[in-house]
């Protein structure tokens, strides 16, 4: 996600890009107007894509509005400095990874906890696009415990009278695990939070 959604932000902020605000308004209409669960679920399918991990990962590769945000850093970064490594004979890749990212670490990282909490909380696409159960994401997991109540294969071998009190423990142990993670990454990239945002927030 951070790979393809720098990319991205990279070309658009370059002033001598053709058609750039042409393509910005096209980004940006995705925003607002989607194909829809159907044509969506149909286009994956024919992709061959369709129960596979593949299907959550290439269509949320890029986060409309995280490319937004990156892109306003990247124009904040200053021209001279592009200016000067390109007279050393520095590449775009090489001003890109060397120059525009260090320069732009605490929005970087925001973009890394934006990403991190999506794909975590997401069940819905997983939901949609899988079937075989090996494939299921944490938080599909969850919802099977929590809603379903489908652990008959996790409770084969316990004893009828035991089964409500170790389901119970189940469902709180799962809520644990898929909780304390995102607690723990926060707090390393809290510093970073309210100046990342700002940054990549304001346009000159």
């Amino acid at each position: 996600n951070l790979f393809m959604t720098s990319l991205g932000a990279y070309v658009l902020s370059r002033r001598n890009v053709m058609l750039k605000k042409p393509i910005m308004i096209m980004i940006m209409v995705t925003m607002f107007f989607g194909g829809g669960l159907i044509p969506t679920y149909l286009l994956i399918h024919d992709l061959g894509l369709y129960n596979t991990r593949a299907a959550l990962i290439i269509p949320s590769a890029i986060n409309t509005w995280n490319l937004i945000v990156l892109r306003t850093s990247f124009q904040g970064v200053p021209y001279g400095l592009e200016e000067s490594a390109r007279i050393d004979g520095a590449n775009d890749f090489t001003i890109l990874f060397r120059i525009i990212i260090p320069l732009s670490l605490p929005v970087m990282a925001v973009m890394t906890l934006f990403y991190a909490v999506g794909h975590w909380n997401s069940y819905f696409s997983a939901l949609i696009y899988l079937t075989d159960a090996s494939k299921f994401p944490l938080q599909l997991v969850l919802r099977e415990v929590l809603i379903a109540n489908n652990m008959e294969e996790m409770l084969t071998g316990i004893m009828n009278d035991q089964r409500y009190q170790v389901a119970e423990t189940i469902k709180y142990a799962t809520i644990m695990v898929s909780t304390v993670p995102i607690l723990v990454l926060y707090p390393f990239l809290q510093k970073y939070f309210v100046k990342g945002v700002l940054i990549g927030s304001l346009k000159e």
